[in-house]
């Protein structure tokens, strides 16, 4: 039996074009079921998650970096994204940062959001992550990690839920769980906490919480 049938000249098809038909029925409702089976695996994932570790440039911010005349460095950062953090929290997901770079305003911006790890100056990210791991008690399948370039790799390779944002390279998003449809320091961190939020059955219950203000 071939893949493809001569149409039938008669009213009704011919047995070759119906086994086609059910041939392309069933491969249609394949192509539908797979996104919803990755899904779900993703969900799986995130279901665990007790811990969101961050990148900075390029994840927390677009990756610019602005020099002050004094010498001083400067960043930008999203407040969508950082509500998304206060949400995390609220909803007893702790949050932290490991970042290769070392900044005033990423020591400001993490104490404002109250996050509990704050790792700057960092060139080994996987040597603080075990060390995170072993002051919290957490296992890799219980922390996310979120991260644009190839010095997150490791980290990403280990964790229960690796996360880029959209403008992250090639690479790490190949090795990615999760990868954000908006870019680092414009919403792509508020993507991955409401998705966490969603995993866990959290987002309706604090959306309502503010409703009710």
């Amino acid at each position: 039996m071939t893949d493809s049938c001569t149409p039938s000249s008669d009213v009704y098809p011919s047995d070759c074009e119906l086994m086609e038909g059910y041939r392309d029925r069933a491969r249609n409702r394949a192509a539908e079921a797979e996104p919803d089976t990755r899904r779900q695996a993703l969900i799986g994932r995130a279901v665990p998650i007790r811990l969101l570790l961050l990148d900075v440039d390029g994840v927390l911010t677009d990756g610019s970096i602005h020099y002050a005349a004094e010498g001083s460095e400067g960043k930008t950062f999203n407040t969508q994204d950082g509500f998304g953090l206060r949400l995390l929290r609220e909803a007893g997901i702790e949050t932290g940062v490991i970042t290769a770079r070392t900044s005033e305003a990423v020591t400001r911006r993490t104490h404002d959001l109250r996050m509990r790890y704050v790792h700057q100056g960092i060139s080994n990210k996987l040597t603080v992550l075990k060390d995170i791991m072993h002051e919290s008690g957490l296992k890799p399948f219980e922390i996310a990690y979120m991260g644009d370039d190839w010095l997150d790799m490791p980290l990403l390779s280990r964790v229960g839920l690796a996360a880029a944002p959209a403008n992250a390279v090639d690479e790490v998003k190949q090795l990615a769980h999760f990868v954000a449809q908006k870019t680092g320091g414009n919403g792509a961190v508020r993507e991955i906490c409401i998705f966490l939020l969603e995993a866990k059955g959290l987002k309706e219950q604090l959306l309502q919480r503010y409703l009710s203000l």
